[in-house]
């Protein structure tokens, strides 16, 4: 459980900060501090096991009859990144302490910046290449969340927008290519994927793996052209930007590529693809960012720089190069994550981030602007600082390579080239807003920050100060561990030295540091004078443009779609859907044509055929009274369904019976409350009809004839035909030795299919939830109102949501009786609940089940007392219950995990308690529980949002009581 306990704390910490004050700064950044300094202790420790070259690998069962596990496999590569995800992930917890406002929803930023550090841990620890993919979508779900963090901010909803689909496609093209690696290796393990290099290469599929993996790679890392979102995403806190976009999350993308770097590099493909890629990137976000004039951009396009540096390195097939990628990865962390932290100290005194308003701030703020300007020196790659030891080592290698003369003065030209711009945008932000004459206009009079606020930028750069001065004692061990994965276990010779001699990567040091002094002094007098745009031409050439016309044009394009193929009418969309399905059905009843078995065939039950002549009049009853009379139409639909729920009972299947009539009772309410807000219907049949309308009629009369006859035919022919390949022997023979319960349903949803129940719930979950998003701002236009709903909504005593309420002057009374009889009702029924929950396991019930009756009771409440009644005295949360129920289902899988089952594994034990004797409690229970949960939450959150619009409609709109939370 080493590895498993590593990734699981940051995610347990995440779920303790949400049942947590949501403004307790000081405690919430004590948990979530204390989480990351555990992960950080514990990563740490585990440096002496893969030291030499050793691999600590966990794999834990998922699904062992498919051969699917779980692998956690921790080697020096991975280490080094998990030290930086845990480390700098305890000095942003501490900074955010005191960055973030009071009135800021903190609880919120802990819990999604621990799942954050929980995923990334997941992507580097993932030993499984489909586990890594679930892991990196996850990094991009939740930094969707952190960047839109300001949601009520336009600029943060666009960046989050534009950052989750960028990287999200990059993530499903890896998907892509990781099932082609898979197909080329014959396994999805990442140890079998690194011991097959030369016959991934040699596969016929490789450029089309290469270029689907380097997608997924160049979207999360920010490369030309994808870098645009990057930029954007500097709407978040800056902790945000110092963790996820300096340290972390755009690191991803260069940690697949040193990854993937044994088997995939060393051709041609690899070196102009990847090293293409790293120098355009280099070049264009070094140029840009000398031309930015806010804080957080120009460390953004550093950014985009940097981590174009780290792509061409890796991209030159180099031995040498992936080891200086390596150290730069970690130098680049640590110096940027200070700068992000240092600017963000800059905008929280000064109260703007606005380069042409900053000057002198080194007289009122001595210690953050010192700390600023080391920090900035090392980015700059100035001498005896980190920076400057990796940009030497890329120097040399853009000078010494050899395995492609044409390249052979382009690529240190461009070095060369894009160090001198990095000096210049470094000078800008150190020199610029540090020195001159203090600026007297700023928002706020700037001050030193506070001591704690600037802890974390002096331990980074003290980091930056000792690496660049005593490297190889320093960081030359964990260097080492981390290469030598990348370079598949041999190292080349190398030197951490500081100095040298006199070389060509030191005279191209000197260059750039002279070129850059001045070209930011021309830059600077050419802003003086007014001669330089803001938006220079190469900043021109950015895929945004792209990304949004073609956006826009999908847009376009699907709503010209949605004019020509659909009707906001909902019976021609049910025609289609019916009529769509019979003709795939005819097409697939040729392929396999409908025969009838030989079994022997049951004598007719009269009282079964009455039972279904009632129900076909009913159905037809329905069909016909639709058009005048909805109240009558729907008595004859849960009619209809009541036959169904008999017919059930009939053929033994108690459990479906069950379940059948608390969903036509749900289903039913569900039907009148949309009733109450569609548009009036005559309810005297007209003396003539149309022949359009009798044409209509007829036409869906015939659907109605084919479809149902041919689900009759159907159900008659499988019913007719022997089974000997059935599976209920298997369920039947199973569910009380392995399932611990006697009543098969239940067994198989909670136990053997509890994956499939779990998936079922989320998607009930979220269903509940979009429902309620939709409706929340919907108002329906009162002229489409019944007029009669009309006139008693608007006598409606405002504290009812849904009806009129009891002390309604204008009801006379008639619902007191109702709702006394409805609360008197509501333990009891609640009881009978509580009665089919514990017996479901055994007997006809479950979780689903008791959740439907403990909705229907509560709804019965809503329907006599109103919500706010309801609510004020139960304090029930739809929403709450709906999280709850999941993390329990959930929980009680991972329970199983950690117990070294695979997941979801159920577990029976027998109690004797007093006066109860011998107990059955198996650990289904809990899950079924959570069912329970997610059902009552769901349909009270669907039926109360349906009901809140009916009166919306009405009159004057008012906060409702779900609305807000």
């Amino acid at each position: 459980m080493t590895l498993a306990f590593l990734l699981l704390l940051p995610f347990l910490g995440s779920l303790l900060t949400v049942f947590l004050p949501t403004r307790a700064r000081t405690t919430l950044a004590g948990i979530a501090g204390a989480v990351s300094a555990a992960a950080a202790a514990w990563a740490i420790a585990l440096f002496p096991h893969v030291r030499d070259g050793g691999v600590i690998r966990q794999t834990i069962a998922w699904v062992p009859s498919l051969g699917i596990e779980l692998i956690l496999r921790l080697d020096g590569f991975a280490w080094v990144f998990a030290v930086i995800v845990t480390v700098i992930g305890v000095l942003v917890c501490l900074y955010s302490r005191y960055y973030m406002a009071p009135d800021d929803p903190v609880a919120r930023f802990y819990a999604l910046f621990l799942a954050f550090m929980g995923a990334m841990l997941g992507v580097v620890l993932s030993g499984n290449l489909l586990q890594l993919v679930v892991f990196w979508e996850l990094t991009s779900l939740i930094s969707f969340l952190l960047i839109g963090y300001w949601h009520h901010r336009t600029d943060a909803q666009r960046g989050a927008r534009m950052a989750l689909i960028v990287t999200g496609s990059g993530g499903l093209c890896l998907l892509s290519g990781v099932v082609l690696l898979s197909h080329i290796v014959g396994s999805f393990d990442l140890d079998a994927v690194l011991a097959s290099g030369d016959r991934i290469r040699s596969h016929a599929l490789y450029p089309l793996t290469l270029v689907l993996v380097l997608l997924g790679a160049f979207t999360k890392s920010a490369q030309f052209p994808f870098h645009f979102w990057l930029p954007r995403a500097m709407a978040a806190p800056t902790p945000v930007s110092a963790y996820l976009h300096s340290a972390t999350m755009v690191k991803a993308g260069v940690f697949l590529l040193a990854r993937f770097w044994p088997v995939l590099s060393g051709t041609e493909w690899w070196f102009w693809l990847v090293g293409g890629t790293g120098a355009a990137t280099l070049v264009f976000g070094a140029y840009t960012a000398m031309f930015q004039h806010d804080l957080k951009r120009l460390l953004a396009y550093s950014t985009i720089s940097h981590l174009g540096l780290i792509t061409l390195l890796f991209g030159l097939n180099s031995p040498l190069a992936a080891v200086a990628g390596v150290f730069h990865i970690m130098n680049h962390a640590t110096f940027k994550a200070s700068l992000f932290m240092a600017a963000g100290i800059v905008d929280h005194e000064t109260g703007t981030r606005d380069i042409r308003r900053l000057n002198g701030l080194i007289h009122v703020m001595p210690r953050t602007g010192a700390l600023a300007l080391v920090a900035t020196g090392a980015m700059a790659g100035v001498p005896l600082l980190n920076g400057f030891l990796s940009k030497e080592m890329f120097f040399a290698e853009t000078v010494f390579l050899s395995a492609h003369p044409s390249v052979g003065w382009v690529l240190p030209t461009l070095a060369t080239v894009a160090a001198i711009f990095a000096v210049v945008y470094s000078l800008r932000f150190g020199y610029d807003i540090f020195f001159g004459t203090l600026s007297t206009d700023l928002p706020r009079v700037p001050e030193e920050a506070p001591r704690w606020m600037r802890l974390p930028v002096q331990l980074l750069v003290l980091t930056c100060l000792v690496v660049g001065i005593a490297p190889a004692m320093s960081i030359g061990p964990s260097l080492a561990a981390a290469a030598q994965p990348v370079v598949g276990g041999q190292l080349p010779e190398y030197s951490l030295a500081v100095w040298h001699g006199f070389s060509m990567p030191l005279v191209m040091s000197v260059v750039a540091i002279a070129g850059g002094i001045v070209g930011y002094r021309w830059l600077r007098g050419q802003q003086a004078r007014g001669r330089l745009q803001d938006t220079p031409f190469m900043s021109r050439l950015d895929g945004r443009h792209l990304f949004e016309s073609a956006l826009l044009g999908m847009t376009r394009g699907s709503r010209a779609f949605l004019r020509l193929t659909s009707t906001r009418r909902l019976q021609p969309q049910l025609f289609a859907v019916i009529a769509t399905a019979l003709v795939l059905a005819f097409f697939a009843a040729r392929v396999v044509p409908l025969e009838w078995g030989d079994r022997a065939r049951l004598p007719p039950s009269h009282p079964f055929v009455l039972l279904w002549i009632i129900g076909m009049v009913c159905a037809i009853g329905a069909a016909s009274m639709a058009k005048y009379h909805r109240l009558v139409a729907t008595t004859l639909m849960g009619g209809a369904g009541l036959v169904t729920c008999l017919t059930f009972a009939w053929f033994s299947a108690p459990d479906l019976a069950l379940t059948q009539i608390v969903v036509e009772v749900v289903t039913t309410t569900l039907l009148l409350l949309g009733l109450r807000w569609l548009p009036m219907r005559n309810q005297q049949r007209p003396d003539r009809v149309g022949w359009k309308d009798r044409a209509r009629r007829g036409r869906d009369l015939f659907l109605a004839v084919v479809g149902g006859g041919g689900l009759a035919a159907l159900s008659f022919a499988l019913l007719t035909r022997p089974a000997p390949n059935s599976i209920s022997p298997f369920f039947l023979d199973r569910a009380l030795p392995e399932g611990g319960g006697t009543n098969v349903v239940n067994v198989m949803l909670v136990d053997f299919r509890a994956l499939d129940t779990l998936g079922e719930i989320s998607v009930l979950g979220a269903v509940a939830l979009t429902v309620y998003a939709l409706l929340r701002r919907f108002r329906p236009a009162p002229e489409s109102i019944a007029q009669p709903l009309q006139q008693r909504a608007v006598s409606a005593d405002h504290d009812s949501d849904l009806v009129p309420p009891s002390r309604d002057e204008d009801a006379g009374g008639y619902l007191l009786v109702p709702a006394v009889i409805a609360r008197l009702l509501m333990p009891v029924a609640l009881l009978v609940a509580a009665h089919f929950f514990l017996r479901g396991h055994n007997e006809p019930g479950g979780g689903f089940v008791a959740g439907l009756i403990v909705a229907i009771t509560l709804l019965m409440q809503y329907l006599v007392s109103g919500t706010r009644w309801v609510e004020a005295r139960t304090g029930l949360r739809p929403v709450r219950w709906i999280a709850t129920g999941l993390l329990l289902s959930a929980a009680t899988g991972l329970a199983a995990v950690v117990l070294g089952y695979p997941f979801l594994t159920s577990h029976t034990a027998h109690m004797t308690l007093p006066w109860l004797g011998e107990v059955h409690l198996p650990s289904a229970t809990f899950f079924d529980l959570g069912v329970l949960a997610v059902v009552v939450g769901s349909t009270l959150l669907i039926l109360t949002a349906i009901a809140h619009q009916s009166i919306r409609g009405h009159r004057k709109p008012e906060a409702s009581a779900t609305e807000g939370r």
